[in-house]
């Protein structure tokens, strides 16, 4: 390394850190071995087309803990669970009053779900720890490696539920008493497969976090890049639209005399795409769900309700978008006279991710000559809420098609072993390496 060891070694005062730091040029995760446990924990729940289909608090997803966990007693590592069903590895340090460097993500899944969404995350960071023990390293801080709950939000609601109560973001309450379709409840659920642990959601310290996954986009292919560096995510808007007309035979109403709901609510549809290209680098605009109302061949559209989803790089850029799109509708609506209604429904602030992580994620790709650029997360992770109670960062990798939340999703080794290395090499950055050469097992 370059002889800054990060916060955690400053603490520890001992003037060696930095010298045991710099001595780990030369460390590398064993990609193999990653890939081996990434493809034994994608079988738990693994479907035809080569995904996985691994729901938060299933069966599936208690067996996936298990064998996760069991790697992770195997490397001696000290196991907790808190009351939402957080699990948190940890390798000790040296120095044990240190605020752990913590690294994971999730291995719930979507239904239609990959192999690598979240599994990625977490198996990287177990890879970390196996990389530090071969090679005896002893860090100032401690290493930790924690599995979330119910980040996708497939099964139960809210999305990233188990970094959101760690967060704060919500109460441990509303989060047990959250339903699936089934009336099966998350606290329900969490003492059944035997994932109701002790310890109090958000009591666990953090020193600092940082996340691999995959993009989830296809930014770092399309640039042929083999690291994204990950400034921060996007914020969120989502919104209800309904569009007022009347309904009408198709064949005796002229079409200057029509109320056509469909064709207004597709000139603001077009909007939502235009609004995004207004407000670049970062905008997105999308309407992803539409109801045509009574949806009959032969009736013209009397109302249309659609969603809208806006997001980019800034809440203020978001307020910006958000005036657009409301005024583009009062000018539509205006222009044809027939009422247009837009109803925010759900908003989610833009995070920036800590300079000091985002500077050790960069130095890591630099360090082992990766290509690397800086990219912004369009998707939700754990190391959102992470950001809100520690220092965190992300880490992308690139995903085939730049396609996920499908059972294709796919990467390629020699990116799953590079992402790792730079996992292993910022965490090392933040904790201070104090000794090299003791195995600890």
């Amino acid at each position: 390394m370059d002889g800054t060891t990060g916060p955690a070694a400053a603490q520890d005062g001992d003037a060696t850190a930095a010298d045991g730091a710099a001595g780990c040029d030369d460390l590398r995760v064993d990609g193999a071995r990653l890939w081996e446990h990434l493809m034994a924990l994608a079988r738990i729940g693994a479907t035809p087309r080569g995904g996985v289909c691994r729901l938060a608090l299933s069966d599936l997803d208690r067996d996936g803990r298990g064998l996760v966990v069991g790697w992770a007693r195997e490397c001696g590592l000290q196991v907790t669970v808190d009351r939402i069903g957080n699990i948190f590895m940890r390798r000790p340090g040296r120095d044990p009053d240190l605020p752990p460097v913590m690294t994971g993500s999730h291995i719930d899944t979507q239904p239609t779900g990959g192999r690598f969404d979240g599994n990625y995350g977490v198996l990287a960071g177990l890879e970390v720890v196996r990389t530090l023990d071969d090679h005896g390293i002893v860090t100032a801080a401690p290493i930790e490696v924690a599995v979330w709950t119910n980040e996708e939000g497939s099964r139960f609601v809210p999305v990233m539920m188990g970094s959101g109560v760690f967060a704060g973001a919500f109460t441990l309450e509303q989060a047990h008493a959250a339903r699936d379709a089934d009336g099966r409840t998350v606290g329900d659920e969490l003492s059944r497969i035997g994932y109701l642990g002790d310890e109090v959601p958000g009591a666990h310290p953090v020193g600092s976090y940082f996340e691999a996954h995959i993009e989830q986009g296809p930014v770092l292919q399309d640039h042929g890049v083999t690291i994204g560096i990950v400034t921060g995510a996007l914020g969120i808007r989502w919104y209800d639209c309904v569009v007022q007309g009347m309904e009408a035979h198709a064949g005796p109403t002229p079409m200057a005399l029509r109320r056509d709901a469909l064709q207004v609510a597709a000139r603001l549809m077009q909007e939502v795409v235009a609004c995004a290209h207004r407000h670049p680098p970062h905008g997105r605009g999308t309407v992803g769900s539409v109801q045509v109302h009574p949806n009959s061949r032969n009736v013209i559209p009397g109302r249309v309700r659609f969603s809208i989803d806006l997001r980019n790089a800034s809440d203020a850029l978001c307020d910006a978008m958000d005036a657009d799109i409301r005024a583009t509708a009062a000018r539509i609506a205006a222009e044809t006279g027939l009422p247009i209604e837009v109803t925010q429904v759900s908003s989610y602030p833009a995070q920036p991710f800590d300079a000091g992580c985002i500077d050790a994620v960069a130095r890591a790709a630099v360090r082992l000559g990766h290509s690397r650029m800086p990219v912004v997360s369009g998707a939700g992770h754990d190391a959102i809420y992470l950001a809100r109670v520690a220092p965190a960062g992300m880490i992308f990798i690139p995903c085939k098609d730049g396609i996920s939340h499908n059972e294709i999703e796919d990467a390629s080794p020699a990116h799953v072993t590079a992402g790792a290395d730079v996992l292993l090499h910022a965490m090392l950055e933040r904790a201070g390496v104090v000794a090299r050469g003791q195995r600890r097992r």
